[in-house]
């Protein structure tokens, strides 16, 4: 029998990886093969349950392929969290990335996926405003100060150089406090200031990022001035009149978020409330706007950009596996280059 062996990445691989990539430019070129119809996202693996502290707990495996010029790409990542973590002093989500071979199926590469996988969630944040947010824009609001939200800041500096203004909220004091020591550690270019209300937070730059755990909608259009963009990247924090009163919506996958209706702009969806671009609504079920597309689907040209101007724009990513499965791919090709990384034999 053939030896057989894998190669681990932990976080400070991972690291050494990113520092030598742009996620930013990764994430646009997998959402361009999305659009083209050249991916493929299975239904994803969900198992919720509580723990013994009482907390929501939940492990998902999410697997996708790339069918690219040079070869197709087929990964997974495995990405677990319990809300209460940090108050363990470990962070809400972790996991395990993977890689196979197109051959044998095997996998080839295993990678810690916590960070990994925030990467993954920021970068699309920041195509998204390069794509669809406001023409000038100066600051940014962040509700929520987690992980997420320093990978957010990651990212930011390099995407956005001339934003120096950040407004955080969250509902930890503690944590936001902990945000604003960290960023003026690593960041210090970026004047990170805690807002006293969600409300505020919104109010004071022109682009707001949703990082919450919330399940319940909180947020509603008032805050959110002509010109402001939001990124409503942890999904249950906008009530439905922001999507209802938005003057462009736009997702990463409309059949991943049309079948969740635990998210509010699934539920929506499938209440008929918002519909498919070109499709017709009810109006005896209250249909509503249409969702204007993709993102993917702006970046290759299939639709057009709008920014906000005399309204707002919500961009609304559930989370596609092979934006994960890009990156890890990305990874390991770095990986392969710099030869950082442990080998395992498992024959």
């Amino acid at each position: 029998m053939s030896q057989e062996s894998l190669i681990f990445l932990s976080r400070p691989a991972v690291l050494a990886c990113l520092d030598k990539l742009d996620p930013v430019e990764v994430a646009a070129d997998v959402l361009r093969v999305q659009a083209a119809g050249r991916t493929e996202i299975p239904a994803e693996g969900y198992l919720p349950w509580t723990n013994s502290d009482g907390a929501y707990s939940r492990a998902i495996a999410m697997l996708g392929a790339l069918h690219r010029e040079e070869g197709p790409v087929y990964g997974m990542k495995l990405i677990n969290a319990a809300v209460n973590n940090p108050s363990k002093g470990i962070e809400r989500a972790g996991g395990l990335s993977f890689v196979f071979d197109p051959e044998t199926a095997r996998p080839k590469l295993i990678a810690e996926a916590g960070y990994l996988s925030a990467v993954r969630t920021a970068a699309y944040t920041m195509v998204s405003l390069r794509a669809l947010g406001p023409e000038r824009w100066d600051g940014i609001t962040l509700i929520g100060t987690g992980a997420l939200a320093r990978a957010h800041l990651d990212l930011l500096v390099g995407a956005f150089p001339d934003v120096r203004t950040v407004v955080v909220f969250d509902l930890s004091v503690d944590r936001a406090a902990e945000l604003v020591a960290w960023a003026d550690g690593k960041h210090p270019q970026l004047k990170v200031t805690v807002a006293g209300t969600a409300d505020e937070a919104i109010r004071a730059t022109p682009v707001t990022v949703t990082l919450t755990t919330s399940s319940e909608p909180y947020l509603r259009a008032d805050p959110f001035a002509p010109g402001s963009f939001v990124a409503h990247v942890s999904l249950g924090d906008l009530t439905e009149e922001v999507f209802l009163g938005a003057q462009a919506v736009y997702g990463d996958d409309l059949d991943l978020i049309e079948e969740n209706p635990r998210r509010i702009l699934g539920s929506l969806l499938q209440e008929g409330k918002v519909t498919r671009p070109g499709t017709v609504g009810a109006p005896e079920r209250g249909a509503g706007r249409s969702v204007e597309g993709t993102l993917g689907q702006v970046l290759l040209g299939q639709i057009p950009a709008i920014r906000p101007k005399s309204g707002y724009v919500v961009s609304n990513p559930f989370g596609m596996s092979i934006l994960d499965v890009g990156l890890i791919d990305a990874v390991h090709r770095t990986a392969l280059d710099l030869g950082v990384g442990q080998r395992i034999d498992l024959l």
